[in-house]
């Protein structure tokens, strides 16, 4: 069942659709009084900018409401109208089946590209002599890509299993407090109410988009370490008496800034967190402890792939350097 994205009170239909498919009326909650779902009417660019602008409403929408049945404003018979009252809960219950069936198959295709994105990103960090140049690519090449792929998916499912491992028993101990203190069924959120296991993964997925969209930007078009006379650029700590706020702002110094971590970790960790909250709607201090549970299985694992996949102590140091947070 659909929920609205501004309240998460749990509604029959998003929308009504008429004699045509481009004739519909939005939905009103019957307890905000808002429009159920407005990013129903909006393309997917749009919903692609706001995800990676971290906008809580985009989150429901994908992750509930996406591909949802409208309700068809058509006229139907008497008869018609009794043999669909009485196949009601078999034919709800098959439409959830097959959309159980379809949110693993969007979280299968999400997977392939992301991972393939990642491993490329992570291939250019390793090798950015051959990533400037195309020319000097070969088939040992290959064999390393391909490494670096083996080493990001089986990475992912780390994460991805320590973070269900973790939000598994956050979740059983927010109802066991909830039985406790005898909540009643209308006072779950519609997002409770609605979830499944397989949200997770697919929260996961489109919360790396924005980690992923930066950090393809930045291997794209590198930003330059030193200016134009070779020199590294440097905070002039003459503006400032305070030799402690000098050394706080040494560390945006070139030399020691590092984009790409600052990027995976710190960003991709608050971008998880906040996708997270969503789905599982729950304090932030839950969902701080289930990343940190994900990312403690991601460190583990990286920490018996790093020589397999980097091929040298040197290239495996690095590749752990990015795989923790």
């Amino acid at each position: 069942m659909p929920i609205c994205i501004s309240c998460t009170y749990p509604i029959s239909h998003l929308y009504t659709v008429y004699e045509s498919a481009y004739n519909l009326r939005l939905e009103q909650c019957s307890k905000c009084l808002k429009f159920a779902d407005p990013y129903v009417e909006h393309d997917s660019l749009t919903l692609l900018l706001d995800l990676i602008l971290l906008k809580r409403e985009v989150y429901r929408h994908l992750i509930y409401n996406r591909g949802t049945e409208p309700r068809k404003a058509l006229g139907k018979s008497k008869t018609d109208l009794e043999g669909s009252q009485e196949g009601e809960h078999k034919l709800a219950a098959t439409k959830n089946r097959q959309r159980e069936k379809d949110r693993w198959w969007l979280i299968l295709k999400l997977a392939c590209g992301l991972i393939t994105v990642d491993a490329f990103i992570r291939w250019a960090q390793l090798n950015p002599q051959i990533s400037a140049d195309v020319s000097r690519w070969t088939v040992e090449t290959n064999i390393v890509f391909l490494r670096i792929l083996v080493g990001c998916l089986i990475e992912t499912f780390a994460f991805h299993g320590g973070v269900m491992f973790a939000s598994y028993f956050v979740l059983a101990l927010l109802d066991f407090f909830r039985s406790r203190r005898s909540y009643s069924p209308g006072e779950i959120s519609g997002v409770r109410q609605q979830f499944k296991f397989s949200l997770i993964p697919l929260t996961i997925f489109y919360s790396s988009l924005t980690k992923l969209f930066l950090l393809f930007l930045l291997t794209i078009w590198r930003p330059s370490a030193s200016k134009p006379g070779g020199s590294p650029y440097y905070w002039d700590p003459s503006y400032y008496s305070s030799s402690l706020v000098t050394h706080a702002l040494e560390i945006w110094d070139e030399d020691k800034l590092d984009r790409e971590w600052v990027v995976r970790n710190v960003l991709g960790g608050m971008a998880t967190g906040f996708g997270l909250r969503v789905v599982l709607d729950c304090h932030p201090v839950f969902t701080t402890v289930v990343i940190l549970v994900g990312w403690l299985a991601k460190t583990v694992v990286a920490g018996f792939l790093k020589n397999w996949v980097g091929g040298d102590e040197h290239s495996g140091d690095k590749w752990m350097a990015y795989s923790i947070p």
